[in-house]
């Protein structure tokens, strides 16, 4: 597994050698510089204390929403530039998403990762310009995918000349309204040699409600963190807020950041009793 050779490849990444997990953690959306900072803060604070690996996420803009008058962002470049502050002030490494494959060398200029989006996870272009930048790629498998076939998507980044690549597990869609982690998705994604993350938060949406908001589960957010810990998965990713309820996207299934600290001390000590295994 390359996990360890591909975190170090991260500028400013910490505890590569701890022996836990690694975490990208952060708001949905960028919504405002204090609020960016504010929960970047608290996580590194939390991270340094259980020595966890840590990637501050933030989407600059949500381009996937259900209704037009849904939150999209506060503007490309202004959200771009509060990622590249923190990473440059709080001395964290910073992630988020590209919508098209122009704009992977424009986000490039500002973050450490790039992440491709589930339902975006097949489109050639977007695979092939984010490795073309020479920054690691994380990818988000789609809600639609057999865990098996993101051997192709990671094969489109390492074929371009870049081996810099996470895989995502976001969950499977259940019906229409509902999503479910199938866990043997880990280990098989693990085959590819690449980092397997999962996605505790966004893993719990009830998508496609009739009201046009997605829902979610964050009351489950301990219990499919913990199964995928004790599957083995390399990193997890989690969004969170200090007020879900405000927050302009995503509120309903994410994590309120009081409860990350109790999260991440309990994740730790079961990280370290499988290793012990």
């Amino acid at each position: 597994m390359k996990t360890t050779q591909i975190l170090k490849n991260i500028p400013q990444i910490k505890f590569t050698d701890s022996n836990q997990f690694f975490l990208l953690a952060g708001p949905c959306a960028i919504e405002s510089e204090e609020q960016a900072f504010k929960i970047a803060r608290k996580i590194i604070e939390l991270t340094d204390k259980y020595e966890i690996p840590f990637i501050f996420k933030g989407s600059y803009r949500k381009a996937n929403r259900s209704r037009l008058d849904s939150f999209s962002g506060i503007g490309d470049q202004k959200a771009l530039e509060i990622l590249k502050k923190i990473s440059n002030e709080l001395k964290v490494p910073t992630v988020t998403d590209i919508h098209s494959a122009k704009e992977a060398e424009m986000a490039a200029q500002y973050v450490d990762v790039l992440q491709i989006p589930a339902f975006l996870c097949r489109q050639t272009d977007i695979l092939v310009a984010a490795a073309k930048t020479g920054k690691v790629v994380n990818i988000k498998k789609g809600q639609f995918l057999a865990p098996e076939s993101m051997k192709f998507a990671s094969t489109k980044v390492s074929e371009s000349g870049n081996d810099n690549i996470m895989i995502t597990d976001r969950g499977t869609m259940f019906g229409y309204q509902d999503m479910i982690i199938d866990y043997r998705g880990i280990p098989e994604m693990q085959k590819n040699e690449y980092p397997v993350i999962l996605d505790i938060t966004h893993s719990l949406q009830q998508p496609n409600q009739t009201s046009g908001v997605t829902g979610g589960k964050p009351e489950l957010i301990e219990t499919v963190a913990k199964a995928g810990i004790a599957v083995g998965v390399d990193g997890l990713f989690l969004e969170t807020h200090y007020n879900p309820a405000e927050a302009k996207s995503d509120g309903a299934n994410m994590l309120h950041l009081d409860y990350l600290d109790e999260l991440l001390g309990k994740l730790t000590k079961l990280r370290s009793a499988i290793n012990s295994l």
